[in-house]
């Protein structure tokens, strides 16, 4: 089992209101990740936010020593060619600890830098990204012209197909378009407190390929369930009206099929009884109200983590990215109450099965090598 760790801003124990947030500094982001390092957990996943995510963690990689680096990308927003270089950089110096997490966004996110594809396009530039990015690391000199993307004797100069191991990628998205992205591209799909395994395996299958799966989640582990939930009504407590309606607002403009599930859970509505949005048992879908993206939560005791956990791993779910409020007490108390009882790994597999000549020689006419 892979266990994650969110590092990202904004955070505190209610960070929906001013009174309720933390100061998220250079020093704190230090504090996280020798924290989660410490504690044993697998890695850390950098996701967009205020911060540069590539400076954020450079900034951060002498700081530890055997966390791996989930680092957030978006297709289109940098060249293919310069992030393949700026990756293939990260993992020499990481020692081979970056993971790529490839987020296709919104159109409302992604026109405040420029790019402005409609949904479904958007997925499409990414699957020609992604296969450039491929060609780039076995090692390639690729010239290409294609609809998003040309490149002219684009090769990387470090040794990326001898002693430099591409970085595994990893990807979330929930519409049609997205799945056959995943089914073709990455090595690790991830979901939203949803699992799709069944589906998504078929789909690779078409291509010849096996995936690992994973899922975003919160938690909200207590010494009982009572106390759990008596922590999760303490949050709930500090929803107010104008923090739900102002996030309601936000995510109403998303084109995001996963948002939208996600949106679909509440209705953007707060009922009087927090149990009311328990989806699933001991999963709660409360924080959702507030907080943009994945907003489930597993509620419960340290047994009650325990076995939600091994239910999604029964159903094929291997790697998990887990996190609190705020995010450096609550990894202690998840490192410190569950983490110990799950057999984690530190180590993520750099194993590939594509068939790439096959995806290229369909996809790619107009590539060719140099």
């Amino acid at each position: 089992m892979n266990v994650f760790w969110y590092m990202c801003a904004p955070d505190g124990a209610y960070p929906w209101q001013p009174e309720g947030s933390r100061q998220v500094d250079y020093g704190y982001y230090k504090q996280l990740a020798q924290a989660y390092d410490h504690l044993g957990y697998t890695g850390a996943l950098f996701a967009t936010g205020a911060h540069d995510v590539w400076v954020l963690a450079s900034a951060l990689l002498a700081h530890t020593e055997r966390l791996r680096f989930l680092v957030a990308i978006h297709p289109g927003l940098v060249a293919p060619t310069l992030l393949a270089k700026m990756a293939a950089t990260f993992q020499e110096f990481a020692r081979g600890r970056l993971l790529i997490n490839v987020v296709s966004g919104d159109a409302k996110m992604l026109g405040a830098y420029g790019m402005m594809l409609p949904h479904d396009e958007r997925y499409d530039m990414a699957d020609e990204y992604l296969q450039l990015w491929h060609r780039l690391f076995s090692g390639e000199s690729v010239t290409y012209q294609g609809k998003y993307f040309s490149t002219d004797g684009a090769k990387l100069a470090l040794p990326v197909s001898e002693s430099i191991a591409p970085p595994p990628l990893w990807f979330g998205g929930s519409s049609d378009k997205a799945l056959e992205v995943a089914a073709k591209h990455v090595d690790t799909y991830l979901s939203w407190g949803e699992t799709q395994v069944e589906a998504v395996k078929a789909r690779a299958a078409h291509y010849g390929r096996e995936l690992e799966y994973g899922i975003r989640l919160y938690v909200i582990v207590r010494d009982t369930d009572e106390k759990a939930w008596e922590a999760a009504a303490d949050l709930y407590d500090r929803m107010d009206d104008a923090a739900i309606t102002a996030n309601q607002r936000f995510v109403s403009r998303s084109d995001s099929v996963g948002q939208q599930r996600m949106t679909a859970l509440h209705g953007g509505l707060k009922p009087e009884n927090l149990r009311d949005l328990e989806v699933a048992p001991n999963l709660w879908a409360g924080i959702g109200l507030v907080r943009p993206g994945p907003g489930t939560a597993i509620v419960g005791s340290p047994d009650t983590v325990l076995r939600t956990l091994e239910a999604y791993q029964k159903a094929g779910v291997d790697t998990f990215i887990l996190s609190g409020m705020p995010l450096l007490e609550e990894a202690y108390r998840f490192g410190e109450k569950v983490l110990p009882r799950l057999d984690v790994s530190r180590e993520v597999s750099n194993a590939r099965n594509y068939t790439w000549s096959t995806l290229f020689d369909r996809d790619l006419t107009t590539v060719k090598s140099v």
